[in-house]
């Protein structure tokens, strides 16, 4: 259903997958913000170790950076991160790695084709017609008329947060609770003061490693489940993790959660192809005194097995397949009982009718990562900052954030941004800490970033 105010409109040629798409475009009748140029960056970041989940490992991910300017001068420019692996898994294992970020890429330079002389007056009405588009035209690049959503979605990320900035900068917003429209803002009316941080534990992180993640303060430990393999390879490599795990973090307390143990937060990516292979999974954590620990896993099963788990004795997160608000809805109806939010890979604009959908229905969620940049986690955690506080925790935010972990380059990444010393900018003990001027200013997701401006200072006359 297009927004009111909306049409789009499509050649009247049927495509097909293999079809290269013809001249698709937006109409949008009524606006007071038009986009007269556009334009497109990327940057490739090495990761310090291959990254694994889902039965593969990345060795870098792009950082895209979308520009856009409106007719009265004003201009946005908004960053993302690519995750090939995470969006659609069989893209990334039937391309090389940079040929499955380069499909990826040119959907994000479609999307800013098609915004060239759009008009438009807030960019939740421009997602859903958008990301339609940029999905179509994702199966004909691709080849693939079974590309997931989150393909299309994650090659938004940029393109959106383009468009909220210029969004800001022509209504004179300068901190993300004026950016956020009413109908959204019951969802988004916490302030929290603290964020718990989770780090990541893939499936290289040594035992030693994790040690040092629990002395730096970190509590809330996402776990990396579903190993490469057959579904019997699978469980058995997951039961030996778990058991690694478990023999360094069990004797660890905390006094932030409920129990005084350490909450384990597993993430399968959909690796479990069955429920009795998984609740056998799940009787091992009780066999070695793990289970009472796990507050949540997210997609264990794969998207396309939609059946009821309310049955499954622990609380299922949806995290790729709660693509949209629609398909948050329809998880919520299965009986998940979380959901992970993740602005930073399915923009922003998404973002806020997912968490609203389930927010009316009493769901809790919480801010997941994409291994993305600094800048892109002060996006998250304003997302986070703003959200109900997640079952067994008081009066805490909940964000991933595992950068730190990954990229080679993180502290160079961090000198872009303007604030970057701010007290908000690291975890300490554990926790972001916001305050009166974090919430004033948006954690400086507002700044003009001088790394990025420059990217397009010489050709702004050639922009198209």
């Amino acid at each position: 259903m297009l927004s009111p105010g909306c049409i789009l409109k499509k050649n009247n040629k049927t495509e097909t997958a293999s079809e290269p798409a013809k001249t698709l475009s937006l109409k949008y009748v009524r606006g007071n913000i038009k986009i007269i140029g556009v334009d497109s960056r990327f940057e490739r970041e090495p990761l310090r170790n291959p990254f694994g989940f889902k039965g593969g490992y990345l060795s870098e991910l792009w950082q895209t950076v979308s520009y856009l300017r409106s007719r009265n001068n004003n201009h946005g420019i908004g960053l993302g991160t690519q995750s090939v692996l995470w969006s659609d898994d069989l893209i990334f294992s039937s391309h090389s790695e940079s040929g499955g970020n380069a499909l990826m890429y040119s959907l994000t330079e479609r999307a800013l084709q098609l915004l060239k002389n759009q008009s438009f007056n807030n960019p939740t009405e421009l997602i859903e017609p958008l990301y339609q588009e940029v999905h179509e035209y994702g199966k004909s690049v691709t080849n693939n008329s079974d590309l997931r959503k989150t393909f299309a979605l994650n090659a938004l990320v940029s393109v959106d947060n383009a468009l909220w900035l210029l969004y800001a900068k022509e209504n004179g917003i300068t901190n993300f609770d004026q950016l956020i429209p009413d109908e959204f803002k019951t969802t988004f009316s916490g302030k929290h003061e603290k964020l718990a941080a989770i780090p990541l534990i893939s499936y290289n992180v040594t035992p030693e490693e994790i040690k040092k993640e629990v002395e730096q303060g970190y509590f809330f430990m996402k776990i990396k489940i579903g190993q490469s393999g057959t579904q019997s390879e699978m469980l058995e490599k997951d039961k030996n993790r778990l058991l690694e795990i478990h023999n360094v973090l069990k004797d660890i307390r905390s006094p932030y959660s409920k129990t005084g143990r350490l909450p384990y937060y597993f993430d399968a990516n959909g690796r479990y192809e069955a429920k009795d292979t998984f609740n056998r999974f799940l009787d091992y954590a009780r066999q070695i005194g793990a289970f009472d620990q796990i507050a949540m896993v997210e997609e264990p099963f794969p998207e396309k097995m939609e059946m009821d788990v309310a049955d499954v004795p622990v609380r299922l997160a949806a995290d790729e397949s709660a693509h949209t608000d629609k398909d948050t809805i329809k998880r919520i109806q299965m009986g998940y009982k979380a959901v992970a939010l993740k602005p930073i890979a399915k923009t922003l604009s998404m973002t806020m009718k997912i968490a609203k959908a389930a927010a009316e229905r009493n769901i809790p969620c919480f801010c997941a990562d994409l291994t993305v940049n600094p800048i892109l986690v002060e996006w998250n955690k304003n997302v986070a900052a703003r959200l109900k506080s997640f079952p067994g925790l008081d009066n805490l935010g909940l964000v991933e954030s595992n950068g730190h972990q990954n990229y080679v380059n993180w502290h160079q990444m961090k000198k872009y941004l303007p604030q970057c010393r701010a007290s908000w900018v690291d975890v300490k003990d554990g926790f972001y800490h916001t305050n009166k001027e974090y919430f004033n200013n948006g954690g400086g997701i507002f700044d003009s970033i001088p790394h990025y401006e420059e990217m397009f200072k010489k050709t702004t006359g050639n922009i198209s």
